[in-house]
Protein backbone atom coordinates (compact mmCIF):
# COMPACT_ATOMS: atom_id res chain seq x y z
CA UNK A 1 0.00 0.00 0.00
CA UNK A 2 1.50 3.32 -0.85
CA UNK A 3 2.31 5.62 2.05
CA UNK A 4 0.53 9.28 2.26
CA UNK A 5 3.94 11.51 2.43
CA UNK A 6 3.77 14.36 4.65
CA UNK A 7 5.97 17.38 5.63
CA UNK A 8 7.27 18.86 8.41
CA UNK A 9 5.52 22.17 7.86
CA UNK A 10 2.29 23.55 7.32
CA UNK A 11 2.93 25.59 3.74
CA UNK A 12 3.00 24.69 0.06
CA UNK A 13 6.74 23.67 -1.00
CA UNK A 14 7.42 23.43 -4.96
CA UNK A 15 3.33 22.58 -5.55
CA UNK A 16 3.24 19.83 -2.91
CA UNK A 17 0.94 20.26 0.09
CA UNK A 18 2.33 19.88 3.27
CA UNK A 19 0.67 17.73 5.66
CA UNK A 20 5.22 16.95 6.33
CA UNK A 21 5.74 19.71 27.32
CA UNK A 22 4.57 21.46 35.32
CA UNK A 23 4.88 24.50 37.16
CA UNK A 24 2.30 27.46 38.68
CA UNK A 25 -0.63 28.94 36.88
CA UNK A 26 1.13 32.22 34.96
CA UNK A 27 -0.78 35.42 33.65
CA UNK A 28 -1.51 34.68 30.02
CA UNK A 29 -3.14 36.57 27.46
CA UNK A 30 -6.47 35.34 26.66
CA UNK A 31 -7.24 34.21 23.42
CA UNK A 32 -9.03 37.44 21.82
CA UNK A 33 -6.05 39.28 23.16
CA UNK A 34 -3.30 37.13 21.49
CA UNK A 35 -3.71 38.07 17.88
CA UNK A 36 -1.35 41.03 18.20
CA UNK A 37 2.35 40.30 17.13
CA UNK A 38 5.12 40.79 20.28
CA UNK A 39 6.56 44.33 19.78
CA UNK A 40 9.85 43.47 17.89
CA UNK A 41 11.64 44.96 14.85
CA UNK A 42 10.31 43.17 11.83
CA UNK A 43 12.13 40.59 10.60
CA UNK A 44 12.71 41.18 6.13
CA UNK A 45 14.57 39.17 3.61
CA UNK A 46 17.10 40.80 2.91
CA UNK A 47 20.07 40.76 0.13
CA UNK A 48 22.49 40.86 3.62
CA UNK A 49 19.99 38.33 5.48
CA UNK A 50 20.11 35.78 2.49
CA UNK A 51 23.64 36.14 2.22
CA UNK A 52 23.84 34.97 5.97
CA UNK A 53 22.07 31.49 5.37
CA UNK A 54 23.67 30.94 2.14
CA UNK A 55 27.12 31.52 3.76
CA UNK A 56 26.32 28.89 6.78
CA UNK A 57 25.49 26.37 3.61
CA UNK A 58 21.50 26.71 4.08
CA UNK A 59 18.93 26.35 1.06
CA UNK A 60 17.97 29.80 0.55
CA UNK A 61 15.09 29.00 -2.10
CA UNK A 62 12.14 28.80 -0.17
CA UNK A 63 13.05 31.39 3.19
CA UNK A 64 10.08 33.33 4.20
CA UNK A 65 9.35 35.31 7.33
CA UNK A 66 6.40 33.62 9.20
CA UNK A 67 4.23 34.76 12.33
CA UNK A 68 5.21 32.30 15.12
CA UNK A 69 2.35 31.32 17.81
CA UNK A 70 4.56 31.22 20.84
CA UNK A 71 2.64 28.85 23.76
CA UNK A 72 0.29 31.75 25.53
CA UNK A 73 -0.94 32.66 21.99
CA UNK A 74 0.99 35.73 21.22
CA UNK A 75 2.63 36.11 17.63
CA UNK A 76 6.26 36.45 16.99
CA UNK A 77 8.32 36.89 14.17
CA UNK A 78 10.98 33.88 12.44
CA UNK A 79 12.66 32.98 9.51
CA UNK A 80 11.55 30.02 8.39
CA UNK A 81 13.87 27.25 5.92
CA UNK A 82 13.82 23.96 4.66
CA UNK A 83 10.26 23.66 5.35
CA UNK A 84 10.37 23.26 9.60
CA UNK A 85 13.56 25.30 10.88
CA UNK A 86 12.84 28.50 12.56
CA UNK A 87 14.97 31.19 13.16
CA UNK A 88 14.24 34.01 15.77
CA UNK A 89 15.86 37.11 15.82
CA UNK A 90 18.75 36.36 18.49
CA UNK A 91 19.11 32.87 16.86
CA UNK A 92 19.75 34.90 13.09
CA UNK A 93 21.95 37.45 14.93
CA UNK A 94 24.35 34.42 16.75
CA UNK A 95 24.37 32.96 13.21
CA UNK A 96 24.98 36.03 11.92
CA UNK A 97 28.38 36.49 13.80
CA UNK A 98 30.01 32.97 13.24
CA UNK A 99 32.91 33.11 11.59
CA UNK A 100 31.84 31.65 8.26
CA UNK A 101 35.19 32.19 6.21
CA UNK A 102 36.65 29.97 8.60
CA UNK A 103 36.64 26.29 8.78
CA UNK A 104 33.09 24.88 9.80
CA UNK A 105 32.14 21.89 12.09
CA UNK A 106 28.69 22.92 13.38
CA UNK A 107 29.11 19.62 15.72
CA UNK A 108 30.73 22.43 17.85
CA UNK A 109 28.49 25.84 16.87
CA UNK A 110 25.00 23.80 16.83
CA UNK A 111 24.81 21.44 19.43
CA UNK A 112 24.10 21.21 22.93
CA UNK A 113 26.26 21.73 25.90
CA UNK A 114 25.74 18.26 28.01
CA UNK A 115 23.56 18.45 31.03
CA UNK A 116 19.89 17.30 32.05
CA UNK A 117 17.36 19.35 29.72
CA UNK A 118 14.16 20.51 30.98
CA UNK A 119 11.68 20.08 29.01
CA UNK A 120 7.25 20.92 29.53
CA UNK A 121 4.37 19.87 27.87
CA UNK A 122 2.05 22.82 27.67
CA UNK A 123 -1.24 22.68 29.28
CA UNK A 124 -2.96 25.95 28.74
CA UNK A 125 -5.58 27.12 26.57
CA UNK A 126 -5.96 27.16 23.01
CA UNK A 127 -1.96 25.59 22.91
CA UNK A 128 -2.56 22.65 25.13
CA UNK A 129 -1.22 19.54 23.83
CA UNK A 130 -3.95 16.82 24.09
CA UNK A 131 -3.78 13.74 26.35
CA UNK A 132 -3.43 11.51 23.33
CA UNK A 133 0.10 13.93 22.21
CA UNK A 134 1.04 14.50 26.34
CA UNK A 135 1.51 10.38 26.12
CA UNK A 136 2.91 10.80 22.69
CA UNK A 137 5.87 13.32 23.87
CA UNK A 138 6.59 11.53 27.34
CA UNK A 139 7.09 8.23 24.67
CA UNK A 140 9.48 11.06 23.14
CA UNK A 141 11.07 11.76 25.79
CA UNK A 142 11.68 8.16 26.99
CA UNK A 143 13.11 7.31 23.47
CA UNK A 144 15.86 10.01 24.83
CA UNK A 145 16.70 9.31 27.84
CA UNK A 146 17.13 5.23 27.30
CA UNK A 147 20.33 5.95 25.26
CA UNK A 148 21.82 6.97 28.34
CA UNK A 149 22.96 10.31 26.12
CA UNK A 150 25.27 13.17 27.67
CA UNK A 151 21.83 15.41 27.16
CA UNK A 152 19.02 14.36 29.45
CA UNK A 153 15.59 15.41 30.13
CA UNK A 154 13.04 15.87 32.49
CA UNK A 155 9.60 16.36 31.65
CA UNK A 156 6.47 17.84 33.09
CA UNK A 157 3.41 19.48 32.26
CA UNK A 158 1.46 22.86 32.68
CA UNK A 159 1.77 26.61 32.01
CA UNK A 160 5.14 27.97 33.74
CA UNK A 161 7.48 27.12 30.42
CA UNK A 162 9.75 30.53 30.89
CA UNK A 163 12.38 28.88 32.67
CA UNK A 164 12.25 25.65 30.36
CA UNK A 165 15.09 24.80 27.98
CA UNK A 166 11.96 23.47 25.96
CA UNK A 167 8.47 23.63 25.05
CA UNK A 168 6.49 21.53 23.13
CA UNK A 169 2.74 22.86 22.50
CA UNK A 170 -0.05 22.32 20.15
CA UNK A 171 -0.61 25.76 16.96
CA UNK A 172 -4.64 25.62 15.78
CA UNK A 173 -3.60 28.44 13.37
CA UNK A 174 -1.39 25.80 11.42
CA UNK A 175 -2.88 23.68 8.43
CA UNK A 176 -1.46 20.40 7.26
CA UNK A 177 -0.04 18.27 9.96
CA UNK A 178 3.05 18.03 11.18
CA UNK A 179 5.64 19.81 13.79
CA UNK A 180 8.27 23.11 13.56
CA UNK A 181 11.24 23.49 15.60
CA UNK A 182 14.60 25.28 15.08
CA UNK A 183 18.07 24.79 15.72
CA UNK A 184 20.49 25.02 18.87
CA UNK A 185 22.32 28.38 19.76
CA UNK A 186 25.22 29.03 22.29
CA UNK A 187 24.96 25.63 23.50
CA UNK A 188 21.37 25.63 24.42
CA UNK A 189 18.32 23.49 22.50
CA UNK A 190 15.76 25.33 20.77
CA UNK A 191 13.10 26.07 22.94
CA UNK A 192 9.51 26.22 21.04
CA UNK A 193 8.31 22.82 19.08
CA UNK A 194 5.13 23.57 18.07
CA UNK A 195 2.79 20.42 16.29
CA UNK A 196 -0.43 20.42 14.53
CA UNK A 197 -3.02 18.55 12.33
CA UNK A 198 -2.36 15.56 14.59
CA UNK A 199 -5.60 15.01 15.86
CA UNK A 200 -6.66 11.91 14.03
CA UNK A 201 -3.21 10.45 14.08
CA UNK A 202 -1.68 7.35 15.68
CA UNK A 203 -0.40 7.57 19.60
CA UNK A 204 3.24 6.18 17.47
CA UNK A 205 2.34 8.51 14.45
CA UNK A 206 2.71 12.00 17.33
CA UNK A 207 5.19 10.30 19.30
CA UNK A 208 7.61 10.09 15.82
CA UNK A 209 7.10 13.86 14.89
CA UNK A 210 7.55 15.05 18.28
CA UNK A 211 10.99 12.90 18.44
CA UNK A 212 12.22 14.41 15.23
CA UNK A 213 11.17 18.13 15.98
CA UNK A 214 13.14 17.40 19.61
CA UNK A 215 16.12 15.60 17.16
CA UNK A 216 16.12 19.16 15.36
CA UNK A 217 16.08 20.99 18.28
CA UNK A 218 19.38 19.45 19.76
CA UNK A 219 21.04 19.58 16.25
CA UNK A 220 20.13 17.11 13.62
CA UNK A 221 19.47 18.09 10.19
CA UNK A 222 17.47 16.07 7.90
CA UNK A 223 18.83 12.43 6.35
CA UNK A 224 18.14 13.41 3.54
CA UNK A 225 18.72 16.91 3.10
CA UNK A 226 20.45 15.99 -0.18
CA UNK A 227 17.55 14.99 -2.34
CA UNK A 228 14.38 15.06 0.18
CA UNK A 229 13.08 11.85 -1.19
CA UNK A 230 10.36 10.93 1.53
CA UNK A 231 8.73 13.63 -0.02
CA UNK A 232 8.64 12.13 -3.40
CA UNK A 233 11.33 15.32 -4.47
CA UNK A 234 14.35 16.36 -5.60
CA UNK A 235 15.77 19.29 -4.17
CA UNK A 236 19.36 19.81 -1.96
CA UNK A 237 18.81 21.83 1.05
CA UNK A 238 22.58 22.65 1.44
CA UNK A 239 25.36 21.31 2.53
CA UNK A 240 26.20 22.22 6.09
CA UNK A 241 24.31 22.48 10.00
CA UNK A 242 24.42 19.45 11.87
CA UNK A 243 23.43 16.32 10.50
CA UNK A 244 24.70 17.62 6.82
CA UNK A 245 27.87 15.99 8.23
CA UNK A 246 28.22 12.57 7.76
CA UNK A 247 28.37 10.77 10.94
CA UNK A 248 30.74 7.43 11.00
CA UNK A 249 28.85 4.23 10.99
CA UNK A 250 25.62 6.01 9.58
CA UNK A 251 24.79 5.50 5.60
CA UNK A 252 25.62 8.64 3.53
CA UNK A 253 22.88 7.29 1.31
CA UNK A 254 19.11 7.24 1.48
CA UNK A 255 17.87 5.98 4.94
CA UNK A 256 14.10 5.21 4.50
CA UNK A 257 13.46 4.51 7.94
CA UNK A 258 15.35 7.22 9.48
CA UNK A 259 13.07 9.21 12.16
CA UNK A 260 14.68 12.28 11.12
CA UNK A 261 13.77 11.90 7.32
CA UNK A 262 12.40 15.51 5.95
CA UNK A 263 8.78 13.71 5.62
CA UNK A 264 6.63 11.27 7.30
CA UNK A 265 3.55 9.04 6.76
CA UNK A 266 0.88 8.21 9.20
CA UNK A 267 2.52 4.53 9.64
CA UNK A 268 5.26 5.69 11.80
CA UNK A 269 6.20 3.89 15.05
CA UNK A 270 8.04 6.49 16.47
CA UNK A 271 11.29 4.40 17.16
CA UNK A 272 14.47 5.40 16.21
CA UNK A 273 16.35 3.11 13.64
CA UNK A 274 19.78 1.87 14.45
CA UNK A 275 21.21 4.74 12.11
CA UNK A 276 19.70 7.07 14.60
CA UNK A 277 20.79 5.56 17.27
CA UNK A 278 24.31 5.56 15.97
CA UNK A 279 24.47 9.39 15.70
CA UNK A 280 23.28 10.55 18.75
CA UNK A 281 25.21 8.36 20.77
CA UNK A 282 28.45 9.76 18.22
CA UNK A 283 27.71 13.66 19.32
CA UNK A 284 25.75 13.31 22.64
Amino acid sequence: MKKNRLIFSAIVLMGLQSACEKGNETNLLLPEESNDLIQQEALALTDDVLKVFKNNYYNVDDVSVVDFMLPDGTMEQRFKLENDILFSAEQFKSLSELNTKAAKNYHTTNLVRPRVLSIIGYTGGQNALSTKERTALQYAVNNYNALNLSIRFTLTFGTSYQNKDMVVYYNPNESGAGGSAGFPSNGNPNKFIQIYGLDNADVNVVEHVITHEMGHSVGFRHTDWFSRQSCGQNLNEGTSGVGAIPIPGTPAAYDPTSIMLACFSFNEDGEFNNNDIIALNYLY
